[in-house]
């Protein structure tokens, strides 16, 4: 669980370190109309992220899950780290009207501490109990929603990366 969040915590701060320089406008700024923003795709990772712990949560309250053999023979990097496949976010992740850089950013480290606090409360056996169910890859364990959390993020940071190359200096 330990190796889960300092994964969680570099790629959080690579992504930090790559957004926070960028002026108002840049981060704010579509490299086309159908491409998403910097601001927009941190606003999907908060909204992602917050819909995570909020799923594990109600969870809680709920018996034992069983993950599908997908989640135990595959590792969720494979499936959610690459950006080789695409998929439509759902309409509840849509990062619409995006707060202003200054909030964005405090909404993601805010959602980060909650995730963090909440895996630290519960602990790996009790996440191991609890499930997330993906709406296109099944259901997760806490343990694998939290891993999903972090590769989610590194798949964004790639088109983060993307999105600046576009957007030139």
């Amino acid at each position: 669980m330990e190796k889960a969040i300092a994964e969680l915590d570099a790629v959080h701060r690579k992504l930090l370190d790559a957004v926070e320089p960028l002026s108002d406008e840049r981060f704010a700024r579509r490299p086309s109309p159908d491409q998403w923003s910097i601001a927009e795709i941190l606003h999907h990772l908060c909204l992602v992220e917050r819909a995570v712990i909020n799923e594990l949560e109600g969870s809680l309250a709920k018996p034992p899950v069983r993950v599908g053999l997908l989640q135990k023979v595959m590792p969720v990097g494979l499936l959610v780290g690459r950006r080789m496949v695409r998929v439509k976010a759902p309409k509840r992740v849509e990062p619409l009207n995006p707060p202003s850089k200054e909030e964005t950013i405090a909404n993601y480290e805010s959602v980060r501490r909650s995730l963090k606090e909440f895996s630290a409360t519960h602990g790996q056996q009790r996440l191991r109990q609890l499930g997330l169910k993906h709406p296109f890859l099944g259901t997760f364990d806490g343990v694998g929603a939290i891993s999903f959390v972090g590769h989610h993020e590194m798949r964004h940071f790639r088109q983060i990366k993307e999105t600046l190359k576009k957007l030139g200096n």
